[in-house]
């Protein structure tokens, strides 16, 4: 999730039962230590940290596995095209490694180069797709394959979704935008009431928001005026052509109208052009609790549909 996943909403997934992760994408090492403090204040339970080794810069991504290492931070979630020298200096350290992935061939190349535990990541998600994948296809998928426990991930929010994902062969499920819209998410209240007020056909698959990204890296996002402008050209963009045109800035840093930074907390400018993620699980986000809330939630809908399953065997059973 990037930003909006600091250390209180980590916190609180773990608190609650859930895996934490803190998302550290391409920030700085003393954010990192920051944040990572403030989470061990909160929780003694298990978190883990998001980096992207394939699109960060070298040096900030030996910097930011420093000070995660240094803080013996006990896992790690990459992301995009594996990096096997990544995931080795994470494994030798004895960190536990998740690796997401958008294909069969992506999770065959991680679980290869030692990932722990495969999230595989269909089309549906939120924020950056690496794959053209449905989850339940993909997940069903790596979960033949794998010899490692596979995560599904990609449209899952609710109870209903957990079961089908463990009926696929998952041990279960990711959860991003149902955690976007929470009281514990540093994503801006702005962005949070859209999701509210959204459903899955109002997500756009587009490279639109690029820059900072290599080519060809897409996103699932709200529609926006920004999107609208494109008619049919939802793809096709190279970040290199894009106009730098400031909308927002955030802790005095500028935000450019096609990058990929979402609004957060304190950002200021014009919200409505900036990437707004969302997967389409947003059709089941329809108010702002908390994640204890979502997590109960998702726990007791699995109960339920697992004692309709049962039921329904039962009633055959009963007609044969």
């Amino acid at each position: 999730m990037g930003g909006p996943a600091r250390h209180e909403l980590a916190a609180a997934v773990a608190r609650a039962g859930g895996f934490g992760m803190l998302g550290m994408v391409r920030e700085s090492p003393d954010l990192i230590e920051r944040e990572v403090a403030a989470l061990r204040t909160q929780t003694n339970r298990p978190f883990a940290v998001n980096l992207i080794p394939a699109a960060t810069d070298r040096t900030l991504l030996r910097a930011e596995m420093d000070a995660c290492l240094d803080l013996d931070v006990p896992a790690f979630t990459f992301f995009w095209d594996p990096v096997p020298e990544a995931i080795a200096r994470a494994k030798a350290a004895g960190a536990l490694v998740l690796h997401q992935v958008g294909s069969l061939q992506a999770a065959r190349e991680a679980e290869a180069a030692g990932a722990d535990v495969l999230i595989a990541q269909g089309v549906e998600a939120g924020g950056h797709v690496h794959g053209t994948s449905g989850a339940l296809v993909l997940t069903e998928q790596v979960a033949r394959e794998a010899k490692v426990p596979v995560v599904a991930s990609g449209g899952f929010a609710t109870g209903a979704g957990l079961v089908a994902a463990l009926a696929l062969g998952a041990q279960g499920i990711q959860c991003g935008t149902a955690f976007l819209a929470t009281r514990e998410s540093y994503a801006h209240d702005y962005h949070k009431q859209r999701l509210v007020g959204a459903g899955a056909e109002d997500t756009v698959f587009t490279d639109a928001y690029v820059i900072n990204w290599p080519k060809g890296a897409p996103v699932r996002v709200l529609r926006n005026s920004v999107i609208d402008a494109l008619g049919h050209r939802l793809t096709g963009h190279d970040p290199a052509d894009l106009p730098r045109e400031v909308v927002a800035t955030d802790d005095g840093r500028p935000l450019l109208r096609q990058g990929t930074d979402s609004p957060l907390r304190g950002t200021e400018g014009d919200l409505e052009a900036m990437a707004l993620y969302a997967g389409q699980s947003t059709a089941f986000v329809d108010a702002i609790p908390s994640a204890e809330e979502v997590i109960d939630r998702i726990v007791a809908e699995a109960e339920a549909a697992l004692d309709r399953l049962a039921s329904l065997t039962r009633m055959t059973e009963q007609t044969e």
